[in-house]
């Protein structure tokens, strides 16, 4: 009876427990992403301003104008497309962070099926 008791008060606390996540430090900076997709890794840099994120993904670069929703939230939109692709905007949520790098997920905005990802500070 007494397991039962201590495991109960112990409950409240384990449920309240949340991540870590200071959005703030990675709103601005240059990083480094990795991205797995069915068991394949893309890599890509990127500098993002408060606006702005100039990214190189295979040697191609690319600028998308950015929306912050929230600390932890932005829009990005491209701002010169080249495909119908491109046109979609894109929706990317901060999950956690650490003092170097942070766990996000993306997806097209509207669209339920998410990827996830690393980025690193440089």
């Amino acid at each position: 009876m007494k397991r039962i008791l201590l495991y109960l008060s112990i409950l409240p606390f384990l449920s309240c427990y949340e991540k870590e996540r200071n959005c703030k430090d990675f709103a601005t900076g240059t990083f480094y992403s990795e991205v797995s997709i069915n068991d394949i890794i893309y890599k890509s840099e990127f500098t993002r301003t408060q606006k702005l994120q100039i990214e190189t993904y295979n040697t191609k670069t690319d600028s998308s104008s950015l929306r912050w929703i929230n600390d932890c939230e932005v829009i990005f939109k491209t701002i010169h497309p080249k495909s119908m692709a491109d046109h979609k905007d894109i929706h990317l949520k901060i999950l956690t962070t650490t003092d170097s790098s942070y766990t996000y997920e993306y997806s097209y905005v509207g669209e339920t099926q998410k990827q996830k990802g690393i980025a690193y500070k440089k």
